[in-house]
């Protein structure tokens, strides 16, 4: 309680040290100060930025282009909401199967989920025999 007590008169002395310039004196011209410090605060955001928002994004992005070249027929994939089953892998586009059999073309771009499936999978399903 003591030492709490102490830095707090510390801390309130060297703040009534501080000048003020509530008297009317104009505060002294440090052009150069503040150019610096502009600079040091916009740093502070770029870096900022590039940990906490542009490179986690890179990362997810990098690990979806990953996921997407590796699509192998059998996976069941989500794309724009639409859950289907990965029928055809081509350069640019995947043809998928939908729950009643119907086929449809998607671009591998538009993919947000993929689960490993199997290729028997989509024989039982969609191979009515």
């Amino acid at each position: 309680m003591k030492k709490s007590l102490t830095l707090l008169a510390a801390g309130a002395f060297s703040m009534a040290s501080l000048p003020l310039f509530a008297d009317g004196e104009a505060a002294p011209s440090s052009g150069q100060g503040s150019l610096t410090q502009t600079l040091v605060m916009i740093a502070v955001a770029l870096v900022f930025f590039y940990f906490i928002l542009w490179r986690p994004e890179q990362k997810r992005r990098k690990q979806m282009e990953t996921v997407r070249s590796t699509l192998k027929k059998g996976d069941r994939i989500t794309a724009m909401g639409i859950i289907a089953t990965v029928y055809k892998v081509q350069d640019n586009s995947v043809i998928v199967t939908l729950h009643d059999g119907a086929k449809m073309e998607i671009l591998k771009a538009a993919i947000t989920d993929v689960q490993a499936g199997t290729e028997e999978k989509v024989v039982e399903v969609h191979d009515p025999r």
